[in-house]
């Protein structure tokens, strides 16, 4: 019964042909369920959110960056790890580098253009770094890889075990990071009128309760919406390069849009910051550790130059931030290179390369 119920929440092919035998009404009322569920699931969790940073004096990005982060990267993960044990391990890649130019050209960017967001200097001067090091490491190993490989270059089982203790090393130092900067009051503006906080047990229940919505929501509502695609006679690789790529990314996307209208944007920050952190160490390090990774011949001048440019990019902008502040164009900039991105990928017939 357990193995049968990860193989429908892990194997796309199973949950896909689940959803195939439901009628088009139906799927339509699913997908709307869905929308009320993730939206409400992000609610509960940025109000958990706000109320444990008001119990534990923690800033509100660091939560964003660990305890949040931890649960929207969730589904990538387990899809990655079963993708890679059950024979496809092209998936997990994409998933994880996906998802990170995702996370930041368009949930961030468009955080950055609909709401005013904070630079959090003490935060993200180090975890900002972390951010962008272990994208870089990640494509120093691949070209090394491509160097030395005598046949197809690989991500390897110790690669994958590297970026585990290397995970393990940032959640630590997040943490101790947090204590230090956590009675700087560097990102707890307008804190004064959220009224008193829910009790600790309370806090964490609307908090988990608030992902595991969001995440059950997003996994059913995406190959439901594709299947509606699919019927209206949408091509296959347009739905694999719009539909499969935004979707790994909505549970980040329903969380920006709760944190911006509740008026915590710097939860959106701390999220995207921690979850390309985790697509890249936690996602493609435990596939890797699960199976080898083989990394296609356009992952090095299409997916990882992409990648890079999105968090460079986004590095030079909390540096040049002098006044705390993250301007408009900066997300402008951002959701441009992510639209190029997904536009390219169409039609340079990428869609089915794992993204």
């Amino acid at each position: 019964m357990g193995h049968t119920l990860l193989r429908w929440i892990g194997d796309e092919a199973v949950l896909n042909h689940f959803i195939a035998g439901i009628s088009t009404p139906v799927l339509c009322l699913i997908i709307a369920v869905c929308i009320v569920v993730l939206s409400k699931g992000a609610d509960w969790m940025i109000d958990g959110v706000v109320s444990l940073a008001q119990r534990t004096g923690l800033p509100k990005i660091v939560i964003g960056a660990t305890v949040v982060s931890l649960g929207t990267t969730m589904p990538e993960a387990f899809v990655s790890v079963m993708a890679a044990f059950m024979g496809n391990p092209g998936l997990a890649l994409g998933n994880g580098v996906g998802s990170i130019i995702a996370d930041t050209g368009l949930i961030f960017g468009l955080t950055c253009i609909l709401a005013v967001v904070p630079v959090n200097r003490f935060i993200l001067n180090r975890t900002g770094w972390v951010q962008v090091g272990s994208a870089t490491l990640l494509v120093v190993i691949s070209l090394i890889s491509l160097a030395v490989a005598s046949g197809e270059p690989m991500l390897t089982r110790p690669v994958g075990l590297m970026f585990l203790f290397l995970l393990g090393a940032y959640l630590f130092v997040t943490y101790k990071w947090a204590k230090q900067g956590g009675g700087m009051n560097l990102d707890e503006d307008g804190d004064g009128d959220e009224g008193d906080p829910l009790g600790l047990g309370q806090s964490w229940l609307m908090v988990i309760g608030g992902l595991f919505f969001v995440v059950a929501a997003a996994r059913v509502l995406v190959p439901a919406a594709s299947e509606i695609a699919f019927r209206f006679g949408v091509p296959e690789d347009v739905i694999a390069a719009t539909m499969v790529a935004f979707g790994t990314s909505l549970p980040e996307l329903m969380t920006a849009i709760a944190a911006i209208r509740k008026g915590h944007p710097e939860i959106t920050v701390g999220n995207v910051v921690g979850a390309d952190v985790l697509n890249c160490l936690f996602v493609i390090g435990a596939a890797a550790t699960a199976r080898p990774l083989a990394i296609p011949p356009n992952f090095f001048f299409f997916h990882f130059p992409a990648m890079l440019i999105i968090l460079y990019s986004f590095r030079l902008f909390i540096s040049m931030n002098k006044d705390g502040r993250f301007k408009r164009y900066q997300g402008a900039w951002l959701l441009t290179v992510y639209a190029v991105y997904v536009i390219l990928q169409y039609s340079l017939n990428m869609g089915g390369s794992g993204l």
